[in-house]
Formats: structure tokens, sequence, C-alpha cells
């Protein structure tokens, strides 16, 4: 007898939209984990340099985060093509999605110290 392959249901979770001064547009999740906080509190509380943790946790916080960013209207989706741009992304790309993490953690996960 074969064994049925239970269909996961996937949920809806709610989203927010943050947009910057040039119209580009960032979509979050309004959710997170509770590994990936615990990952994102190690991550501030761990060894590495103040700058390079501080990086890193905000990294994480996008890549679990980000649902979809588009820029001069091209929306990207694809979690590796998120995480790629955001790493090619320029110092004031940097600091809108660092700002549109802040908020929306205040907002959505205010137990979480702020990238």
């Amino acid at each position: 007898m074969a064994k049925r392959k239970q269909k996961r249901e996937k949920l809806d979770v709610p989203t927010s939209q943050y947009r910057d001064a040039e119209g580009n547009l960032l979509t979050l999740r309004g959710s997170l984990k509770p590994g990936a906080r615990r990952e994102y509190a190690d991550i501030l509380a761990g060894g590495l340099e103040r700058e390079d943790a501080w990086q890193r946790a905000t990294e994480l916080l996008f890549e679990r985060l980000a649902v979809a960013w588009t820029i001069s209207g091209l929306e990207i989706t694809r979690q590796k093509e998120l995480l790629g741009r955001y790493r090619m992304a320029s110092g004031e790309e940097r600091r809108f999605v660092r700002d549109a993490l802040r908020e929306h953690a205040a907002e959505h996960f205010p137990e979480l110290q702020a990238p």
C-alpha cells in the first residue's frame, strides 16, 4: 500500500509594502518563525564584530521577510534573486531596506532588537 502524500495548505500570510523616494516597492511578510527569531537574536549576541553582526542580522531579516522587491518597474520574487539583489544594492537602497525592516519589525515583531 502506497503512502499518500498529504498536501499542506499554504497559509496566507499578511504582507506590508514600503515605497522609497523613487517609487520602488518592497513587500515584507508579516510573520517570522520562532527559529528565525532565535537565529536573529543569536547573530546579534554572538561572537561577530558589531558591524558584521549588524550586517548579517539585517540580511537574515531581509532573507526571511522579503516577498517581493520592485525596482525600476522590475519585480523580483524569487528568494535567491531577492537576496542577490540585496547584496548588490547601493548604499541608498540598503538604507531604504534597513529603514523598512526597522519600521516593519517595530510593528510586527516589537520584541526584536531593530536592525
